[in-house]
């Protein structure tokens, strides 16, 4: 027993037991703890029966023969075997791979450039900001209708190339400017990208720029060694989106060309609502979305992979 001075508690007294929290308190505790849960249930809900569910019941109806209006039919891998030997399979794969590497790049950098336009400090780039952004928020339906009047043999596409005597092709019934003229329209766009842009060049330390004028740099100089490397996740994030949406192109085509001329356009997503709404073979098309996840899950990798060699973030500990 440890023996203090009197009034002064000694240091080697054993100290006071917390009394057990009563039922109620024990209730408030659990629940707090259940907090979380409550606020991301709507989610969890949604993604079950809207994503997990169809993911395996596809998974399930690739492996059969069904058309809607009768049972369906196993057959193991056979839908996958013909896939391998399907010509418009390729031709769509190949159709989606030439518009994705045309149009994330090209895509980019305008949304980039538009972007450290709409950063400068000047009145009235708050309308200038929402005239960008708009398009990219617009139905589908409604700008491929725009388009279609745009790419018209005397739209006023071919209009403005007649100024300087050129003559204007027909954009969406050639062969060879049809996936062009859906390159072009896809850069209307760019608005999404362009919000990430900003908001990740309104976040650059200002005194790096500083640092760059006082050893002499102009403008190219502060976007090469400050811009470029302060927003390379910024632009890996929109290559990461601009690469997925790209190989899930379907509104465009359908509405604009239907896959033609000479299937043309006839892109990968496109070919499974074909194969699935019109032709009604529903595990055939269900066989190819999952080819379809699996390449775009490959290219996600791939891009994670080599993004740790240019990407740069503030916080990450040099090597």
């Amino acid at each position: 027993m440890a023996v203090g001075r009197p009034g002064v508690p000694s240091v080697m007294a054993a100290p006071p037991t917390e009394t057990q929290p009563s039922g109620w308190r024990a209730a408030v505790r659990w629940v707090r703890r259940q907090e979380g849960w409550v606020f991301i249930f709507p989610w969890v809900v949604g993604f079950l029966l809207l994503e997990l569910v169809p993911y395996v019941f596809a998974l399930i109806i690739s492996f059969t023969q069904w058309d809607v209006g009768r049972p369906p039919i196993f057959i193991g891998f056979r839908n996958y075997q013909s896939l391998l030997t399907d010509p418009l399979v390729g031709k769509s794969l190949w159709n989606t791979g030439y518009y994705t590497l045309l149009h994330v790049p090209v895509s980019t950098l305008i949304a980039f450039t538009v972007a450290g336009l709409l950063n400068q400090k000047v009145k009235g780039m708050a309308v200038w900001r929402t005239m960008y952004y708009i398009p990219s928020v617009t139905s589908g339906v409604g700008m491929a209708l725009i388009w279609i009047w745009l790419f018209a043999p005397r739209g006023p596409l071919n209009g403005m190339l007649g100024w300087f005597g050129i003559e204007g092709p027909r954009w969406l019934t050639d062969t060879q400017t049809a996936m062009p003229a859906l390159i072009i329209m896809s850069f209307w766009g760019v608005g999404s990208s362009m919000v990430i842009f900003l908001a990740g060049l309104q976040g650059v330390p200002q005194h790096l720029y500083e640092a760059v004028e006082v050893d002499g740099g102009g403008w190219w100089a502060k976007v090469r060694h400050v811009t470029v490397p302060m927003m390379t996740p910024y632009i890996f994030l929109s290559l990461i989106l601009g690469v997925i949406g790209s190989f899930q192109v379907v509104t465009q085509a359908l509405l604009m060309t239907e896959g033609g001329p000479d299937n043309a356009t006839l892109f990968i997503l496109l070919y499974i609502w074909i194969m699935g709404w019109n032709a009604f073979k529903m595990g055939y098309a269900a066989a190819i979305s999952w080819v379809l996840f699996v390449i775009i899950f490959a290219a996600t990798l791939i891009q994670f992979a080599v993004a740790r060699r240019w990407v740069y973030y503030e916080y990450q500990e040099p090597g």
